[in-house]
């Protein structure tokens, strides 16, 4: 299957390929990258946190059907996301990005589970 860049006009497509400017524009709080992948750093408090945190980012991945790559470095986890098959970043990483950032909040609110 071949891929184009995300063009408007066109039918919405979770796994076409966005361009740079859509990531830039696109991407939520505290990601960083561009059309070939999306990540963003989180530091914690111990390892057992940085341990937790990917267990739970795991599991919405599990429950979305789209998975990340994850990095836990001491305390430090990097959460990766790209669609291979397309090539580069897609709507179903902006929505992987955004269920990140919303687990990271409850987690810091104290909420997560």
């Amino acid at each position: 299957m071949t891929y184009h860049p995300y063009d408007s006009r066109m039918g919405h497509d979770p796994a076409r390929k966005l361009s740079d400017g859509d990531v830039q524009a696109r991407k939520p709080e505290g990601w960083w990258g561009d059309d070939g992948k999306l990540f963003r750093d989180v530091a914690f408090d111990s390892y057992q946190a940085g341990v937790d945190f990917v267990v739970r980012v795991a599991a919405v991945a599990e429950q979305q059907g789209h998975h990340p790559d994850l990095h836990l470095r001491y305390r430090r986890v990097r959460v990766t996301f790209s669609t291979s098959e397309a090539g580069g970043v897609t709507q179903l990483d902006l929505d992987g990005a955004q269920a990140v950032n919303a687990l990271l909040a409850s987690v810091q609110a104290g909420t997560g589970s």
